[in-house]
């Protein structure tokens, strides 16, 4: 089967001497059967014309957000909804820090902002440019935001110096893309729930308790199982960041009692539940209704627990669901992540460690293990998009056993 054959592909192009490239990439797209539309950069159109790009894809090039022939707009918001894949090849320094920021002043800028499809990212730069840590920053902020990056390979480069920051040849950017659309959807058709980030409870109007979860753990976990199918019910507490996939439904709560409604009322229709969310483990008993003035030196604040989502999900479950909880531990990390797994009926645990350099709360990585009742799998330190596939690996495994 040809996974490319009917895909409709943005391929982005920006001023770097590798733009060469983008003309066999077009021809090796075409060649499996996808529809290739070109966004280029003003600075991309001095290394390669739009002509031949045109030739090659049967398409205007688009470069400019209005046509200079008749002031038609072009519309990236179009475009985003047009595609199932746009890939920036190659990516300069300069186009990657803008995407990472939301610099948008060009066309290619703006149609990535807009795009509801999965974004791949192919650097090209001289090797001192890719190793900065500028452009190794703004990489990982876009893997946080959810797109792919096809990292470069190692040989000479323009500059005559050998290192890493090739842009990675057009046939594997093909075959990288045929893998990636042809991978299994082992969970095609299948509902999951996935709570993630903090929860806030109010204090007063302008105070609350909370915590330091980001959310990033959840939302990789929710673009993996949207990539591999699923249909994804996202519970979030607050955090700034965004989802990607448009199979994810997600739903925004602030307070623990909030997520605890909204994971029990979308639990019964899913098949699995992966319980990601750091949430508050007590509440202020009373909030107050106007802000609280310091008018002494001390002040009770009267907390009560609040209702245990896992548990109360674990007795709930029905046979053939399947829930997975995490625990973010301090201390006796095995020992009390078993517990909970017995106690709250989960069929798999996620353990991670504050003890463990680069897990936990805040980071862009994280080291787990996967425990079961019948043992324990380590994992070393990944970043958490590629933790969260493994995570998803398992959940799949379950389900289809």
């Amino acid at each position: 089967m040809n996974a490319l054959k009917g895909k409709k592909i943005v391929l982005g192009i920006t001023g770097s001497i590798a733009a060469y490239k983008a003309c066999l990439l077009i021809r090796g797209l075409i060649k499996k059967g996808a529809e290739v539309q070109v966004v280029i950069t003003p600075s991309g159109k001095d290394f390669i014309t739009p002509i031949t790009l045109s030739a090659l894809t049967s398409k205007p090039v688009i470069s400019e957000f209005f046509s200079q022939r008749d002031g038609s707009w072009h519309s990236h918001v179009d475009l985003g909804l047009w595609a199932d894949a746009m890939i920036i090849a190659p990516a300069t320094a300069s186009t990657i820090g803008k995407m990472a920021h939301g610099v948008a002043d060009n066309m290619l800028i703006t149609t990535y902002l807009s795009m509801k499809a999965p974004v791949f990212v192919a650097p090209a730069m001289d090797l001192d440019m890719f190793a900065h840590p500028s452009t190794q920053n703004n990489l990982n902020i876009l893997r946080n935001y959810g797109n792919i990056i096809i990292d470069p390979a190692s040989g000479e480069l323009a500059s005559h110096l050998e290192g890493k920051g090739r842009m990675e040849e057009p046939e594997n950017i093909v075959r990288f893309l045929e893998q990636y659309f042809s991978a299994q959807q082992d969970l095609s058709g299948e509902k999951v729930l996935i709570t993630a980030g903090p929860t806030y409870e109010k204090i007063d109007p302008v105070r609350f308790i909370g915590n330091y979860s980001s959310g990033k753990m959840g939302i990789a976990l929710a673009e993996e199982c949207a990539q591999r199918g699923a249909e994804v019910y996202l519970v979030c507490g607050p955090t700034h960041l965004t989802t990607q996939h448009p199979h994810i439904k997600r739903i925004d709560v602030e307070s623990a009692s909030e997520m605890y409604e909204a994971a029990l009322r979308i639990f019964p229709d899913t098949k699995a539940a992966i319980l990601c969310a750091a949430v508050a483990d007590f509440t202020p008993e009373e909030t107050a209704e106007m802000k609280i003035k310091r008018e002494k030196e001390d002040m009770v604040l009267r907390l009560k627990p609040t209702k245990d989502i896992a548990q109360s999900l674990g007795q709930i479950k029905s046979d053939g669901q399947v829930l997975v909880g995490f625990a973010l531990e301090t201390n006796d990390e095995m020992l009390n992540a078993q517990k909970k797994l017995e106690k709250k009926n989960l069929d798999f645990i996620v353990l991670n460690s504050l003890n463990d350099a680069g897990a936990g709360f805040r980071h862009d990585t994280n080291k787990i293990s996967i425990i079961t009742k019948d043992g324990c799998t380590p994992f070393p330190l990944k970043n958490k998009q590629e933790v969260a596939k493994d995570i998803i690996d398992h959940l799949s495994q379950i389900i289809k056993s």
